[in-house]
């Protein structure tokens, strides 16, 4: 029997459009995320198809995005996430690869766990330029000049939005890390992130679905973890189980940190 792939399973959603999204943009929301992998992925989606649509975006619905973020030379937003500090931030440069769109873009999380992004679109990651300066002393508590590229990330994405437009799920696989300080790599095989996005806790079909196929809420940083796993010099504690759990998921023989 032909084993079914993510691009036949993606055919039987009804499409969304980006225009259509518009109205659950969550830029204000609460997160949660949940570590599994591609078996498992496959039989969520058959579960999800009546309840969600999927995006699409001239004709693709699993899109490829590159990232890229930034930190202080003593790496400080990654240690303030391993210290549990709340009122951190991360800043990023996204690229959607289907069409070449960039953003430069300020998260922050507050002590309450909500997560706020702030965004401006660019045309390259100069951070000598005005517009982007005046964006980050707005919104950044680092100062500019103190920032450097720390880490690159590629990945695949399917965006899924509930039929009650209260909600996005953002799935992400394929993950591909490069540390841009040291040039290590790592390839995350078949590691899926799973990230629900909403305002307060409204009712969402898919924790259910999840529950049935016992994949479970997971803190899981990209930058975070492809930090750890690709740098030896930065403090490794709080992700160390992880890994662990992230091997186990996946059936990778190591995800450990380089030598």
């Amino acid at each position: 029997m032909k084993q079914e792939n993510l691009e036949d399973i993606l055919k039987t959603f009804e499409p969304i459009s980006l225009d259509q999204m518009s109205s659950v943009k969550l830029m204000n929301r609460t997160d949660t995320k949940f570590v599994t992998n591609l078996e498992k992925l496959k039989q969520l989606l058959k579960m999800a198809c009546d309840e969600y649509y999927v995006q699409e975006i001239d004709g693709e619905r699993n899109l490829e995005y590159d990232t890229t973020y930034y930190d202080t030379p003593d790496f400080h937003m990654y240690c303030m996430h391993q210290w549990k500090h709340t009122n951190r931030q991360k800043i990023r440069f996204r690229t959607y690869c289907i069409n070449g769109l960039q953003f430069m873009e300020v998260k922050t999380k507050n002590n309450h766990k909500r997560t706020k992004k702030q965004r401006i679109k660019v045309v390259d990651m100069d951070l000598t330029d005005e517009e982007k300066r005046t964006f980050l002393g707005q919104h950044l508590h680092y100062d500019v000049d103190s920032l450097q590229p720390a880490l690159n990330n590629h990945f695949a994405r399917i965006t899924l939005v509930n039929k009650g437009m209260t909600e996005r799920l953002t799935i992400d696989s394929g993950v591909h890390f490069n540390n841009m300080v040291n040039k290590e790599q790592m390839d995350m095989k078949d590691l899926v992130i799973i990230e629900l996005k909403r305002d307060g806790h409204v009712f969402s079909p898919i924790l259910k679905m999840l529950r049935m196929l016992q994949i479970h809420p997971h803190g899981f940083s990209k930058y975070c973890i492809g930090s750890a796993l690709t740098n030896r010099d930065l403090p490794y504690n709080r992700f160390k189980q992880k890994a662990i759990e992230v091997r186990k998921l996946t059936g990778l023989d190591e995800i450990k940190r380089q030598k």
